[in-house]
């Protein structure tokens, strides 16, 4: 990716956003609304550009700051796949709803 696409992403959304995976053990991110669940397999973390899942073994939240909107994920990291909001509240729904038909 060129510094001229990076350009007209960064101003097409508005949103600077890092994501900072070190030997996959260590993963900083920035531009963090609030983390949702978590557990050692699981991370669900509410980004501005959408929902991130971090998946692996023994994760574990070293730091969360909110105020600078900062979370760093340890452990054996595998797996990050960005959904956008709408589609995980729409797959919710989905579920919930057909549980109570």
């Amino acid at each position: 990716m060129t510094i001229d696409e990076r350009k007209n992403i960064t101003n097409t959304t508005n949103v600077i956003q890092n994501l900072i995976l070190e030997n996959r053990k260590k993963l900083s991110i920035s531009g963090v609304n609030d983390v949702l669940s978590f557990d050692d397999q699981v991370v669900m973390i509410e980004t501005e550009l959408g929902l991130l899942t971090v998946k692996g073994e023994n994760l574990r939240i070293n730091k969360l700051s909110i105020d600078t909107s900062e979370v760093i994920v340890e452990g054996e990291i595998s797996f990050l796949s960005y959904s956008d909001k709408e589609q995980e509240k729409q797959k919710s729904g989905g579920f919930i709803s057909k549980i109570f038909k």
